[in-house]
């Protein structure tokens, strides 16, 4: 029993974690209807900001907003810099771009950094509760990770359900020109959804991150599994992204607790594709709202 608990908790705490990656994915899709590769490679340079100031003696929660506002910085600058001259071309291309700045933080981070792995403390404690004979797999940082990631889901909710800004980004990212002819300033609003998007990539670089260690390619597996739970939960919906990266976690948890760690990918996969044949758009996302 205690081993399908530990099992059971440590598959939410690693869901909790995808699910603040899949979040960002879902922001950048639902403001520009396009989807990021870069996003791990700028999560990961962000951790790095953060390591560096701390390493300079700020405390960790003024290193954690710096990685935050770092992290707003360059998605901006990458909306305005890269992504914006190729808009009106092909996709392609700026899928292409993606993929290629994902490289190039990755390789910058390497020589600013260097490779080496290096320790990423944590707030709170890294020991586990116990209780009566249980050595439960939770522990202060699980709850510090759940809370945060709670945290930015509610806020984001709040902000495309129930306020001006979010509305008006959905409705940009839908249809540009007539957002434009109405005179929203829609080139404005993408370029805050790449914002906002780089900072809550930021929040599950750090997450994922606390009490471990960090290295250029850390945040690869994170980015895979990231991926699979916005598609599962659907790539325009913030609760379906939790939702998709909880489900996620507790299978690979499950798969990595009962059968044997090297499987893990493999049943990541074969949830993707038990869901995408049940409902291609995603469990929380319409088929309409996908074909946009």
């Amino acid at each position: 029993m205690q081993h399908f608990i530990n099992v059971l908790l440590n598959g939410i705490t690693q869901g909790i974690v995808i699910a603040a990656f899949a979040l960002a994915l879902v922001l950048i899709f639902r403001s520009t209807r396009i989807v990021n590769f870069a996003q791990g490679s700028q999560a990961m340079f962000t951790t790095y900001i953060a390591l560096t100031l701390m390493n300079n003696d700020f405390p960790y929660w003024v290193a954690f907003l710096g990685a935050l506002a770092a992290g707003f910085i360059i998605g901006a600058v990458l909306e305005r810099v890269v992504i914006r001259p190729l808009e009106g071309g092909m996709e392609l291309n700026i899928v292409i771009a993606t993929l290629g700045l994902y490289v190039a933080i990755q390789a910058l981070a390497a020589i600013l950094f260097g490779s080496d792995y290096k320790s990423f403390s944590s707030p709170v404690g890294v020991q586990g509760f116990q209780v009566g004979d249980l050595n439960l797999a939770l522990t202060p940082t699980s709850i510090f990770v759940i809370c945060t990631v709670g945290v930015v889901v509610v806020g984001l909710t709040l902000l495309f359900q129930k306020t001006q800004l979010g509305l008006t980004m959905r409705a940009a990212a839908f249809d540009g020109e007539v957002s434009r002819i109405l005179g929203v300033r829609v080139s404005h609003l993408l370029t805050f959804g790449w914002a906002l998007a780089g900072l809550v990539g930021s929040v599950a670089g750090i997450l994922v991150a606390t009490g471990s260690f960090i290295y250029p390619s850390y945040m690869e597996s994170l980015i895979a599994f990231g991926f699979i739970a916005a598609v599962i939960g659907g790539l325009d919906s913030p609760i379906g992204a939790v939702v998709g990266g909880l489900i996620l976690g507790i299978v690979n948890s499950l798969v990595s607790g009962y059968l044997a760690p090297g499987l893990v990918t493999i049943g990541a996969f074969v949830v993707l594709i038990a869901v995408l044949l049940l409902k291609p758009g995603g469990l929380f996302s319409s088929t309409q709202a996908r074909r946009v």
